[in-house]
């Protein structure tokens, strides 16, 4: 079974990558993170202890992956996407528990979006590059604007 790369500018802590995954140079990946096989992890990204990252994702540039974070396999991150993890938040808050989010098989998430927590994004839906998603986006279809409204995704030509 072939190893990782792991860019020696990297500070990956976690033993659970999988197989032929690159990590790039100044990303953070904590112990408890568990990253599959074959994913491509840009410069620049972070990855919590409680996030789980399925096989064949791409997590472009600029990406921070916060405890309760779940993405399926071949799912695209595009670059500086915003994932958020509390509801409520307040500084110094002593009872913070994150909010599960979870990015379904396929899907494929455009640069600079915002995912609000707890919010279930199904198979193969396309968030369109800059939306703020506020509600669940369910399998197959398309979430864009501020806030994002669901609407049918078009077939590709």
């Amino acid at each position: 079974m072939s190893k990782p790369f792991i860019h020696p500018l990297s500070d990956v802590q976690s033993d659970q990558i999988g197989a032929l995954t690159k990590i790039w140079q100044y990303c953070v990946v904590l112990p408890g993170a568990t990253i599959g096989e074959e994913c491509n992890i840009c410069s620049h990204c972070f990855i919590e202890n409680d996030v789980k990252v399925g096989d064949r994702v791409t997590i472009k540039c600029g990406v921070q992956l916060w405890d309760g974070l779940r993405v399926e396999d071949d799912v695209f991150i595009g670059p500086n996407v915003t994932f958020t993890t509390d509801k409520h938040p307040i500084s110094r808050n002593d009872s913070f528990s994150p909010a599960n989010t979870h990015i379904g098989k396929g899907a494929v998430i455009g640069a600079n979006a915002t995912i609000l927590p707890g919010i279930r994004i199904g198979e193969n839906a396309l968030i369109a590059a800059g939306a703020i998603v506020t509600h669940d986006v369910p399998s197959n279809m398309l979430a864009v604007g501020v806030p994002a409204q669901i609407k049918p995704k078009k077939r590709s030509l």
